[in-house]
């Protein structure tokens, strides 16, 4: 179980970080924020099972964290920590799915009982819309660019949350069934129909459900693959040749994710682990290289270089270029013995 505390004190939080380490059975993480933008950054990033907050914090406090966490995570539940002066205040953030309140100063006692309570209730059955449509479209971007080893990274996190969710066997059917049919339906938009696999349906178990469905993912992508036979080109190999086809001109990330059918963030994503570089990175290496093939022709003029690799403004591309290659274009071309 993972726990963030938020409070603006740096005592009080070492001190419910203790009361938290002493706790058994113990928390696989426990992290702390100083306000709730900053919770709201931790949470974002790895969502905690549980949140102890103070009220009254700079910046973001903690009621409008606990309205936030209500509607972005209902899954995680949340417990307010306050001074007696706050209490009318604070049980607002009842309204807002707060399993506790708690007044301070807190005791070692009052923590772990209220942690006994907590861990030992049933979470509820739910998974967010929000976290569900995210999956969906992970999921269709990984088998429409046929990234096997990130499907089946992405597939066990996937059974994972669903475990984490405790869902009942039927609730996890219907939600494997809607999700299998927004595949289908997504594919069929790009023009590629799937078998709509659904043993899941047939399955006796949540684990047999969640297997069977799991397998259908992989039957479409295969199914994918067959259908593009030997036509099929790499998504990054065709981005990269857009891009090197296309120097002099100001073309967008989001314009090659577009081309080769990907979501910018998943396409900047997939682009820098295949190619170890950003996509401007990679741009600007290319334009460089070709600068210098431009500038070995004695008869091209430098501004016409700088031209020719997407660079209007000449000053920014001499400075780009001695960055890159560590000498001007001037002193490039002398090198070359080209005056």
């Amino acid at each position: 179980m993972h726990v963030l505390i938020v409070d603006d004190e740096p005592v009080i939080r070492r001190g419910m970080v203790k009361m938290a380490e002493m706790y058994a059975p113990s928390f696989t993480k426990i992290q702390t924020a100083e306000n709730g933008v900053a919770a709201l950054e931790r949470i974002r990033a790895c969502e905690p099972d549980l949140v102890l907050t103070d009220v009254r914090m700079p910046k973001m406090d903690g009621l409008e964290l606990c309205r936030i966490i209500h509607e972005e995570f209902p899954q995680i539940k949340t417990v307010v920590i306050s001074g007696y002066s706050d209490f009318e205040y604070a049980q607002k953030s009842m309204n807002y799915g707060v399993r506790h309140y708690m007044l301070k100063p807190v005791t070692k006692s009052d923590v772990h009982g209220m942690l006994d309570q907590l861990i030992k209730q049933p979470s509820r059955s739910y998974m967010p819309p929000s976290r569900y449509i995210e999956w969906i479209d992970q999921m269709e971007q990984q088998i429409w660019a046929l990234q096997m080893e990130e499907l089946s990274s992405l597939i066990s996190r996937w059974r994972e949350y669903c475990l984490s969710a405790n869902l009942s066997l039927a609730q996890l059917k219907e939600l494997l069934d809607d999700c299998n049919a927004l595949l289908v339906k997504r594919f069929q938009g790009r023009n590629y129909s799937p078998s709509s696999v659904q043993a899941h349906l047939q399955a006796d178990s949540v684990k047999e459900a969640l297997e069977a469905f799991e397998k259908g993912l992989f039957q479409m992508a295969k199914g994918l693959q067959d259908v593009r036979s030997g036509s099929f080109k790499d998504p990054m190999e065709e981005a990269k040749g857009f891009i090197d086809s296309r120097l002099s001109e100001d073309i967008s990330l989001d314009q090659v994710a577009a081309m080769v059918g990907l979501t910018p963030t998943y396409f900047s994503s997939l682009f820098k682990k295949v190619t170890h570089e950003t996509f401007v990175q990679y741009r600007i290496k290319k334009r460089m290289t070709k600068a210098k093939e431009m500038l070995a022709i004695p008869y091209v003029r430098i501004v016409d270089v700088a031209a020719g690799v997407g660079y209007d403004d000449y000053p920014h591309f001499t400075k780009t270029f001695k960055k890159i290659v560590g000498v001007s274009p001037s002193e490039y071309r002398a090198g070359l013995g080209i005056k």
